[in-house]
């Protein structure tokens, strides 16, 4: 063996250690995470489908197997189907009004010939940015019937002969929390559209112009086909953040007056932690079949986030071939 084969077997020698020690030392640096998903995400999940079994107050160890008895008592109970009710209008009458704006906004932000396009879009996105249970708490005082600046405007303009009780009447509370979840998060879909609208190509644009197209055309022909795997997604996923309205509603009105805005996250907080608001004992075993009930239907808008978002990654593609800019 030459010295230069001696030097390349080192060589090879090395690589290979170095390689392996490597290896080894990633899943050490991931140690920490792994155990920290486990303690606080996989271990509740798991003991949450566990307690639904159980008959258990979660304050004592008076713990009795009831098996599928509390899901059996779940689908009778008419609060549940309730606050599963209002939780679907959040999603059947928030998501197309969510989506539909941010999408008229979006293409209006989007025009080349539109100034101060960054400054509206940060506007629109400084509502995401705060925290939900802070926005709850100043909307109750701006919409207080009691010297709220809403109402202040509405008594003073005519438009409102009294002050209007937009969190104490049942019947437009739920509208109230419903129209400040929207705005609170109108900017993050909207950021979803931004981002779908310039992956249309500009040349198809021109090209249609040349050709003697319209805005309507262009819409109809070459924005709508091309954004409407996004769509899907884009639907799904404000779906699935319209289920979970609890922060601000907790904040603004928990679940009042008389149980009008309480949605499934507000049914299941109040049965595993704050029975004695309405009268009754935790029930924690109950609470969790709620939750894994309520976490199953979440998982069904997930899987169809998921099949939208495979959608979008084919018609990437096709954009890119049709470009050029893959063989």
């Amino acid at each position: 063996m030459t010295v230069l084969e001696a030097h390349s077997a080192a060589q090879r020698r090395v690589g290979g250690w170095y390689q392996r020690t490597t290896g080894r030392w990633c899943y050490v640096f991931l140690l920490p995470a792994l155990v920290l998903t486990a303690m606080f995400t996989f271990y509740p999940m798991v003991m949450s489908w566990v307690y639904s079994t159980m008959d258990w107050s979660g304050f004592n160890n008076d713990m009795t197997f009831v098996g599928l008895g509390n899901y059996r008592e779940l689908l009778g109970d008419g609060m549940f189907w309730s606050a599963l009710g209002r939780s679907m209008i959040f999603v059947l009458v928030g998501t197309p009004l969510r989506v539909g704006l941010a999408l008229v906004v979006a293409v209006i932000l989007n025009s080349q010939v539109m100034r101060l396009s960054v400054a509206f879009r940060t506007l629109f996105f400084l509502p995401v940015m705060a925290s939900a249970s802070i926005i709850g708490v100043v909307m109750t005082f701006v919409l207080s019937p009691n010297n709220g600046p809403a109402n202040s405007v509405l008594v003073g303009t005519g438009l409102a002969d009294s002050p209007v009780g937009f969190l104490s009447d049942p019947k437009i509370a739920i509208w109230t929390a419903l129209l400040v979840h929207t705005w609170k998060n109108f900017g993050i879909t909207m950021i979803y559209w931004l981002a779908a609208l310039q992956t249309v190509p500009a040349e198809y644009y021109e090209a249609a112009r040349i050709d003697g197209a319209g805005w309507a055309k262009l819409a109809r022909h070459i924005t709508m086909p091309i954004l409407l795997p996004f769509a899907l997604i884009i639907i799904v996923l404000t779906a699935k953040e319209n289920l979970h309205a609890f922060a601000i509603i907790q904040a603004m009105t928990r679940g009042g007056p008389y149980f009008s805005t309480q949605v499934t996250e507000i049914f299941i907080y109040r049965t595993a932690f704050a029975a004695d608001e309405a009268g009754g004992v935790p029930r924690l075993g109950y609470a969790s079949a709620a939750g894994c009930f309520f976490g199953t239907v979440t998982l069904l808008f997930a899987l169809v986030q998921l099949w939208g978002a495979r959608r979008v990654a084919e018609t990437r593609r096709e954009l890119r071939r049709a470009r050029g800019d893959v063989a």
